[in-house]
């Protein structure tokens, strides 16, 4: 028996593919299959697909076009979309530059006339959220934090830098959250025998899927991210300096214990990577007159370490200790280049050239930069991410948002000590201490001498002490958070002004009053409370649309929704409006000849009878007989038509009803005509359609907008 030919919908009878080939390779039939699939594709494009994709246009346009009318667009669901749109660009992009503008330097700054200070601005703990920040949270909450961290820090960093226009920033360490996790692609990174079982039960779970997932690779990732937000922004603070600075500074050297780990369980693989991309991490610079020494702290904790005489910790803290042995003679050659510059001489050492037999040649009296221990010194800034020790109970002062401190007993002038709510807690666990130990606070100030402030982070919040003799009495400031999402509520970074003149040797004048620094903590916005106005919003909102959607057919107020799009009408169907009984004959009688016939032809069996007159217009029923619109002369006295068997011939036509709500200033609107409806809708019906239209608009518009203001950053 002959097989039966194949065919496809429209298409001539084809023969069968040949018979699969078993010498063909899996390539062959992969491409066979691909060029199948291809050729499917094509023929469904060019044929129904091209059909349905129109249809869609079709409907989708004439969607818009009912949309598009000012009726609509100024509905109450789209005033709503209006108020939303102001309310999310005030939370998402005015309410940075309104903070940062209330922080201008003219508003704070306290200096003589004519004065050109060093403006400087200190950033802490951004701490960039990654999966260590949030262990084990599921994938679409981690990367939506992220999203929303970052764009929070890049506003506010954006308008510092637009407003402020600093001459320097500086960072107080803790740049990442999860940095010291991040494996490295040389060295040893695993923790080391002594220090298993130390980590918190929560963390040590997901430690071998970061070290298998998170490496070399990701650390670059995050750095470049840190890059976009903060280094790639800084030129919005311009290029040029301010009158009499050297030029505009960015430091990111000094790492926390996010990046590289604390005291004995830093990690040297990961204080290479941070210093080989983000520089020398202890370091001297002369800044607007003033000497900014860095120092690694949470490198040299490791030397006061409980476990130092059980490890070798030398690795870890004797560069630190290094540098700390040298650095009076390092700011003494930062300074000494300093003024040189400002002198306009050579800022290098210059040496002799001349040639001398090796075994003659004098050593002893190398030139060098270094003017001396007589020279002058310029006050000295201390930097370092871990805060210097002080007893526990010492308040922060009333500029602390944890908790402000104990009101005084009546008669008391001074701060209620100890104050536990108010102080930075002395203590420490996994990975952090939250003070320094009192031995390295008093190396740190005694080693670097002249120290009139220091600045830390690590704390997240502010926190302002005046450290006892030990300490030389000197002032520190613990600098807020920079991020939303550090368990402070209102994020803040600190602003410093430099105003030390001197002359060219370094010494200030007679006429000089001595201060050389001043202080101004900046508020950010507290997002937090944003998202509650956002939340209370919405629910405003929903309430409203719900009395509306009641409303509606209590008043007769215009509908939101809109009426389902209908068919286009038939053409075998009449589509003419219904007439009075008393309709004109004659009026009919006139109709052109060509409008007839055009009507006529449009029906499936239309027929034109020869023994009538060419004009007459007919028309025939389904079942094949001819029926007459026009009235016979039986008839005619009663106004009346034979009854077709569709009702055609009628008087009475089918009856389509003329929506007036769809006809204003003269222009039609959405669908002019429909059929007359049998019956009313129900009112709960016409309320629960109005609730979910106009829910539905407000809220697809408000998360449009909102994403494309989250996608901007």
């Amino acid at each position: 028996m002959a097989r039966p030919p194949y065919r496809t919908y429209g298409s001539a009878t084809y023969a069968p593919s040949s018979s699969h080939d078993p010498s063909a390779s899996i390539w062959d039939e992969i491409m066979a299959g691909v060029r199948s699939m291809v050729q499917r594709a094509w023929t469904y494009g060019n044929g129904r697909g091209r059909r349905t994709a129109w249809a869609l246009a079709v409907k989708g346009g004439h969607q818009l076009r009912r949309n598009m009318v000012r009726r609509r667009l100024l509905s109450f669901p789209h005033l709503l979309v209006a108020l939303w749109i102001l309310v999310l660009f005030w939370g998402e992009r005015w309410t940075f530059a309104s903070k940062v503008n209330r922080c201008d330097w003219d508003h704070w700054e306290d200096w003589p006339p004519g004065a050109t200070p060093h403006r400087l601005v200190f950033v802490a703990d951004p701490q960039l959220i990654d999966p260590h920040s949030y262990p084990g949270r599921p994938w679409p909450l981690n990367p939506l934090t992220m999203r929303i961290t970052d764009n929070y820090m890049r506003r506010s960093y954006i308008q510092v830098q637009k407003i402020l226009h600093p001459d320097t920033v500086m960072f107080l360490g803790d740049l990442f959250d999860g940095g010291r996790e991040w494996k490295t692609a040389h060295g040893n990174f695993d923790d080391p025998e002594w220090a298993k079982g130390h980590r918190p039960a929560d963390e040590a779970k997901h430690v071998k899927q970061w070290n298998k997932k998170y490496g070399e690779k990701y650390w670059l990732k995050e750095y470049a991210r840190f890059g976009r937000i903060f280094l790639d922004n800084w030129i919005w603070g311009g290029t040029i300096p301010a009158p009499f600075q050297r030029g505009r500074k960015l430091i990111s050297s000094l790492p926390g214990n996010h990046d590289l780990g604390f005291g004995a369980e830093v990690k040297l693989p990961v204080r290479h990577r941070f210093s080989a991309y983000f520089g020398e991490t202890n370091r001297v610079d002369v800044i607007g007159n003033h000497t900014f020494v860095s120092v690694d702290s949470v490198s040299l904790s490791a030397d006061t370490s409980k476990i130092k005489d059980q490890v070798d910790l030398r690795n870890i803290y004797q560069p630190v200790n290094d540098f700390l042995d040298e650095v009076k003679v390092t700011k003494r050659r930062a300074v000494e280049k300093e003024l040189r510059f400002w002198r306009g001489e050579v800022e290098e050492v210059t040496q002799e050239h001349r040639v001398e037999e090796l075994e003659s040649a004098d050593f002893s009296d190398l030139p060098t930069i270094d003017p001396g221990e007589n020279a002058s010194d310029l006050p000295t800034i201390l930097l370092t991410h871990v805060p210097l020790y002080r007893d526990p109970g010492t308040p922060c002062g009333p500029m602390r948002e944890h908790w402000p401190p104990i009101k005084p007993a009546k008669g008391q002038t001074g701060p209620v000590i100890p104050d536990h709510r108010n102080a930075i807690s002395v203590s420490s666990g996994y990975q952090y201490q939250n003070v320094l130990s009192d031995e390295d606070s008093i190396k740190l100030i005694k080693s670097i001498g002249n120290v009139i402030h220091v600045f830390s982070g690590d704390d997240h919040d502010y926190c302002e002490v005046v450290h006892s003799a030990q300490k030389e009495n000197v002032r520190e400031i613990t600098v807020k958070s920079f991020s939303m999402a550090m368990g402070v509520p209102t994020p803040g970074f600190q602003m410093v002004s430099l105003y030390n003149p001197v002359d060219s040797s370094g010494k200030p004048p007679s006429s000089s009053s001595g201060r050389t620094l001043q202080t101004h903590l900046c508020l950010l916005p507290n997002q937090l409370s944003m998202f509650v106005t956002y939340a209370i919003l919405g629910v405003l909102s929903v309430l409203a649309l719900i009395a509306r959607a009641f409303l509606v057919p209590a008043l007769k107020l215009q509908p939101f929704a809109l009426e389902p799009l209908h068919a286009a009408p038939s053409a075998v169907l009449p589509v003419f409006k219904a007439k009075d009984d008393a309709d004109d004959d004659d009026s009919e009688r006139e109709r052109n000849s060509m409008s007839s016939a055009t009507a006529a032809s449009n029906l499936p069996s239309a027929r034109f009878a020869s023994s009538r007159t060419k004009t007459q217009p007919l028309s025939e029923g389904r079942n094949g007989s001819m029926a007459s619109p026009y009235v016979s002369g039986k008839d005619k006295g009663k106004g009346k038509t034979g009854p077709g068997k569709w009702g055609w011939a009628q008087s009475r036509g089918p009856r389509i009803q003329i929506r007036r709500d769809t006809y204003y200033d003269g222009k039609s609107r959405g669908d002019p005509w429909r059929p007359a409806a049998a019956g009313h809708r129900p009112m709960l019906k016409v309320v629960l359609e109005e609730i979910w239209t106009s829910c539905w608009r407000v809220v697809w518009m408000v998360l449009l907008v909102y994403g494309w203001l989250a996608w901007l950053g």
